[in-house]
């Protein structure tokens, strides 16, 4: 763990533009004010740097920045179709059984 780099931080340049970037690779103008906005974090790149430590490819990186998020959405939307179907065949299945037992005891 003690060979981890520094996180980055959202550091405002001389210019008045901000940056994700560490205060020591800034060059030294004058002192460098760091804001950190707690609701802009940094984007997590944890995956894409193992994988690509692994060696994978860049283009393997990529699409699965491109293909995780969406094959998430797909598998959301496949799972509330089967939980609306299963709903359906419920109270089919309730239906079917409240008729059968009308009919099987017409006295009642």
């Amino acid at each position: 763990m003690a060979n981890l780099p520094e996180p980055t931080r959202v550091t405002q340049l001389p210019d008045g533009t901000y940056t994700y970037a560490h205060p020591a690779d800034l060059p030294a103008q004058a002192p460098v004010p760091v804001v950190q906005h707690i609701h802009h974090a940094p984007p997590d790149r944890t995956v894409q740097r193992v994988a690509l430590g692994a060696g994978v490819g860049a283009g393997a990186v990529g699409a699965g920045v491109y293909f995780g998020p969406l094959l998430v959405g797909v598998l959301t939307a496949i799972a509330a179709n089967l939980a609306l179907l299963a709903l359906i065949a419920t109270v089919c299945a309730w239906g079917v059984v409240t008729v059968v037992k009308s009919l099987n005891n017409p006295g009642k």
